[in-house]
């Protein structure tokens, strides 16, 4: 779904989502003395089945998504160490994320993971597994080493997940990374907060009748996000036409032409550490045919979060964000 050069609404609705992780809190005492309780555990995720033996106590964590992940099930007192932000941790979850040792800036070479002394890697991207990250993944598992990797980034180039990208598939991750920490009561109140968030978009239809643009990168050709990825399924939340949602993959370049000529009322940015949002609208506002699209001209701009927009714990925010910002353009 990523690019290979990338480490592969309401406030009530937000802030009842942090009081239902800070609910989940650290595991316990049940837990704590009783380690084995529910295990072992067998999870299968991009074709590779990793077994734990017992519930983890110093997981790592590769990439935002899988962090965030983590954070959302309220194990972050069974992490070992983090690695490789796109942007900014949430303020709901700033102070579990603090909690963690970061590892490295991008992605920690093996023997930095190894000195984490490690009982699980779960990494957002199968490229967590490169020789020049954490290794093979057979490589970690010789080593007594237990790794997940999220079914939205297993490298196959646009091939989708079971059951393709929706929410389901989303949850179904955090299912299973639930049941890897021994906490799957919290993937289940994950699940039924978000599903009341998204029947709560669904009647509010914030998007209707908006043509959407959603630009994540690039300047001499765009990256956008297409029929079958998070920002479809975030559009789809609030009830907006995708100008580019007959294309198939989640994201994919287009021509600038290809642009112009759907002229959308509304273009969504992605803020990311490597192509901010402020870098885009530079762009699309100095160059003299896309200055002249309708969305710039009168500056329907809808800005958030890269890792709002991926398949993962935030995409939800992402739609009730969205969703927020569309309301204020229609007033």
């Amino acid at each position: 779904m990523m690019r290979i050069s990338r480490p592969l609404a309401s406030l009530a609705a937000v802030s009842l989502l942090a009081t239902l992780t800070a609910c989940g809190g650290a595991p316990s005492q049940d837990n704590a003395s009783s380690p084995a309780k529910g295990f072992p555990v067998e999870v299968t995720t991009c074709g590779f089945t990793t077994t734990l033996e017992t519930r983890p106590t110093r997981a790592i964590t590769m990439n935002q998504g899988a962090t965030e992940v983590a954070l959302a099930l309220g194990v972050e007192d069974q992490l070992a160490g983090t690695a490789y932000l796109d942007d900014a941790i949430p303020e709901k979850w700033k102070k579990a994320y603090d909690s963690v040792p970061v590892l490295s800036e991008e992605y920690p070479d093996h023997e930095t993971v190894l000195s984490a002394e490690p009982d699980l890697v779960y990494g957002s991207y199968i490229s967590a597994y490169d020789d020049e990250a954490a290794g093979s993944q057979k490589q970690l598992e010789e080593l007594g080493i237990a790794s997940i990797t999220s079914l939205f980034g297993c490298g196959d180039g646009d091939a989708e997940p079971e059951g393709g990208t929706t929410f389901e598939t989303v949850w179904h991750e955090v299912d299973l990374v639930a049941e890897a920490f021994g906490v799957p009561e919290r993937a289940e109140a994950i699940r039924s907060e978000q599903e009341r968030v998204l029947e709560g978009l669904a009647a509010q239809k914030a998007g209707a009748g908006f043509d959407v643009f959603w630009y994540d990168s690039g300047d001499k050709t765009p990256y956008v996000g297409t029929g079958e990825g998070g920002p479809q399924l975030i559009l789809d939340a609030v009830g907006a036409n995708n100008v580019f949602a007959d294309i198939p993959h989640g994201w994919t370049d287009v021509a600038w032409e290809n642009v112009i000529a759907a002229d959308p009322d509304v273009i969504v940015l992605a803020d990311a550490s490597w192509s901010t949002a402020k870098e885009k609208i530079a762009h699309l506002k100095n160059d003299p045919v896309l200055s002249q699209l309708r969305a710039v001209k009168a500056e329907a701009f809808v800005t958030l979060p890269f890792s709002e927009t991926t398949p993962g714990v935030r995409l939800t925010d992402g739609a009730v964000d969205v969703a927020g910002q569309l309301e204020k353009l229609r007033d």
